[in-house]
């Protein structure tokens, strides 16, 4: 038997939260300004509705997560926090008010995101391109990373986007496709993998990316199959964070992963030939995302 063959779980389910899950220091005078600056735009950051424990972090490096196309989710995933029913329609001065609101901020890498708006012909395709391009059109334009639902795998929604040539195509699996069913209802791994191999088959340059967390139940066999399935996706980015229970109608956390494990992990990954793996209790799909995009272009 490897060390991988070991349940990640523990027997019982854990009670408080170990020395290494503490909340990070936050600081709030660049806290306090983006979120200014964000509300005088009407935006919202995924650093504050998932209440990140990096974003104090990421401010003060000229990086923010901006959340598109509204707070509301299609989808009833198992653990996120957001709100699910039935959205607001897109609203087509979104895309200008994020660039003057990234132009305010001085921001040198911004990440695009949107909840899963199945209720869209597209599912949201041609707002996250109407984005890029205001983005890009700032003097100097920001590095752009897009963190995109699964479109229900529609090709011509994630060509649209491929071909306005972000900096990073990032798509999140989450977890282990046996806990799919609790964890990541309405979703597929099957159809992720697709998603982010078709993505690098349309731009061979292109930085592809994904993340998932651990703590759910998972085995560590398992991560180590879900890091090859990427791998063989060809995904140049890997990020894997401890889940960490954001209500009491969320999935609770069934371990703490020791920050040895996740080391495991890492240079589980690394062995596979990733060209980055962020993998600690702290790590957060965009966590330092302009860093992982300068690795995976750094000659090996």
């Amino acid at each position: 038997m490897t060390p991988f063959d070991v349940p990640a779980r523990t027997p019982a389910r854990p009670g408080r939260a170990p020395g290494w899950i503490r909340e990070k220091k936050i600081g709030l005078a660049s806290l306090h300004a983006v979120k200014s600056v964000a509300r005088s735009h009407l935006l919202s950051t995924v650093c504050e509705e998932a209440r990140c424990p990096n974003r104090g972090e990421c401010f003060s490096r000229g990086t923010a997560t901006f959340l598109l196309l509204g707070n509301v989710c299609t989808r009833p995933c198992g653990f996120c926090d957001i709100a699910n029913g039935r959205p607001a329609p897109p609203d087509p001065t979104e895309p200008a008010r994020l660039a003057a609101a990234v132009e305010e901020m001085k921001l040198a890498y911004v990440v695009v995101t949107s909840v899963a708006r199945d209720d869209l012909p597209d599912g949201g395709a041609s707002h996250f391109v109407s984005a890029i391009r205001a983005l890009r059109r700032l003097d100097p334009a920001p590095g752009v990373e897009v963190l995109v639902p699964d479109f229900r795998g529609r090709f011509d929604s994630l060509r649209a986007i491929v071909e306005e040539r972000p900096d990073v195509f990032n798509h999140n699996v989450e977890t282990v496709p046996r806990l799919y069913s609790r964890v990541r209802r309405g979703a597929r791994l099957d159809r992720s993998l697709g998603l982010l191999a078709a993505a690098k088959e349309l731009a061979p340059g292109l930085t592809t990316k994904s993340g998932f967390m651990v703590g759910l139940g998972e085995t560590r066999s398992e991560i180590v199959d879900l890091l090859r399935s990427l791998r063989d996706a060809t995904v140049d980015v890997v990020t894997i964070g401890q889940y960490l229970q954001p209500s009491r109608e969320n999935l609770p956390v069934e371990e703490y992963v020791p920050p040895a494990v996740f080391d495991e992990y890492r240079f589980a990954g690394e062995a596979m030939g990733f060209r980055h793996v962020f993998s600690g209790p702290f790590v957060r799909s965009s966590y330092r995302a302009e860093e992982a995009l300068l690795a995976a272009h750094a000659p090996r």
